[in-house]
């Protein structure tokens, strides 16, 4: 509450944290998994001498770089970038809480950023034992940054038992990070697997048993990958809190993605058997191309469902969806949810000075102002309050979601979100705020769709 909000037309702007986050993903889990592929197959190539084998693995460095290293990097600011506008409170809490935690990622990421250099632009003039050293360093601190992070984002969706006195490490071992980091580290395998496979399928088309050599290697490694994803997701159900769970069931929508998660990963799982380990013949760019987005629909699909089961909070029993802390609801209640925040009394003040009173926005004031007023200003507590999850129009949109409904319906479920709906936070407003909230969801809701129906008058 101690933020500006940041509103996305149509979209909401935690959509564009999902947007960004998800194309990082993808990239940095190939960064793990393909460095670890990567290094171990330039280790075998040594091994065995193959200098064709060894040429095609300097081209993939090369296109490994190029993904992982300069266009993650874009990705990586952005998320910071939309993190820290979407969810300001949120980000403040990771911060602080895990200070050590970033310290050590900053680390291991210029690690990663001078190995992966070093391995790809001293490729023929490191001697092979130096070259498969800095390989694994680099997959090493790589898999070091999917374990930091993991643990740190795994806290949002359980904190466990912790408390601020705990410390570090009791947040970073929350119930959420074993299984997080068993189900990425399989995904990173198998999304590593999945570059290789079109990478090699593009380049390798002269060279028909070196695709088939390089296809079976990177299908042994992701078959374990989605050994370790399955358990993970099991793990990762099993430690997800009571208000996530019932988030995962009562969504209809996040029915069918789960049912949609199993069924793609199933099916990655078969055409890695069946094609490049059983028949390495099949590892064409058609077949490649169509792994390539199963693979991904996937994985994306498996970051949305996590992100969208950690309601009504933020940070579990930490932060909450309308930028509050749980202990801090009782308090907005009490003297108003436009009054705890430095720009939404700053914003009322200035607009409508006739509802201050002794520096403070007055209730008894609010409620007798003129209905546009009192629309202008319930369109700031609902920015503020509900911003997080809806817009006013396009994605999970207020209006449509009210759609024909009475005025004492608005007004009960704007005092009962979270006895309407359990994953939404609870109110934190006044009585008069939730007037004047309730006349802006008036003004926007749309009409009942059938003609034959009279609505109720507003």
């Amino acid at each position: 509450m101690h933020y500006p909000f940041w509103y996305v037309p149509g979209l909401t702007s935690p959509m564009w944290i999902a947007i960004v986050a998800v194309l990082h993903v993808y990239i940095a889990m190939y960064a793990v998994g393909g460095s670890i592929l990567l290094a171990f197959q330039t280790q075998l190539a040594y091994r065995e001498r193959d200098m064709l084998y060894l040429e095609y693995l300097r081209q993939h460095a090369w296109f490994f770089v190029l993904i992982t290293l300069v266009f993650s990097s874009l990705l990586g600011v952005g998320i910071w970038w939309t993190i820290g506008l979407a969810s300001p409170l949120a980000t403040e809490e990771l911060i602080h809480v895990f200070v050590l935690g970033w310290a050590m990622e900053y680390v291991t990421f210029i690690v990663e950023i001078v190995a992966a250099f070093a391995f790809f632009y001293y490729w023929g003039r490191f001697d092979p034992k130096t070259h498969v050293i800095t390989g694994w360093i680099y997959a090493g601190a790589a898999f070091g940054s999917l374990v930091i992070i993991t643990g740190i984002t795994a806290f949002q969706l359980n904190t466990g038992s912790w408390a601020p006195e705990h410390g570090f490490w009791k947040a970073f071992w929350n119930p959420q990070t074993l299984p997080q980091i068993a189900a990425r580290t399989g995904g990173s395998l198998m999304l590593g697997a999945l570059y290789f496979f079109l990478h090699a399928s593009l380049k390798l088309t002269q060279n028909a048993s070196l695709l088939q050599r390089v296809g079976q290697e990177s299908a042994k490694w992701a078959m374990g990958g989605a050994a370790l994803t399955i358990l993970g997701g099991v793990g990762w159900y099993l430690n997800t809190p009571p208000s996530g769970q019932a988030a995962l069931v009562g969504a209809s929508a996040l029915n069918i993605l789960a049912f949609a998660i199993f069924g793609l990963t199933a099916a990655t799982v078969l055409m890695l058997y069946v094609g490049p380990i059983r028949n390495p013949g099949w590892l064409t760019p058609g077949f490649a191309i169509l792994f390539f987005g199963i693979g991904h629909a996937a994985t994306g699909t498996g970051e949305f469902i996590r992100e969208a089961v950690r309601k009504p909070y933020i940070v579990y029993d930490r932060v909450l969806g309308n930028q509050l802390r749980p202990e801090e609801v009782t308090k907005a209640r009490r003297d108003g949810y436009l009054n705890t925040g430095l720009w939404t009394k700053a914003y009322i003040a200035s607009r409508f000075p006739e509802v201050i009173s002794q520096g403070r926005i007055d209730d008894r004031k609010l409620i007798t102002l003129p209905i546009s007023k009192r629309r202008d200003i319930g369109r700031t507590v609902f920015q503020y309050h509900c911003n997080d999850c809806h817009s006013v129009e396009g994605y999970s949109a207020i209006g449509q979601l009210a759609r024909g409904w009475s005025r004492p319906l608005v007004r009960f479920t704007v005092e009962h979100l979270d006895t309407v709906h359990y994953f939404m936070p609870p109110w934190s407003g006044t009585d008069a705020e939730a007037e004047v909230l309730t006349d802006y969801i008036m003004s926007i809701r749309r009409p009942y769709p059938h003609k034959d129906i009279k609505e109720e008058a507003d």
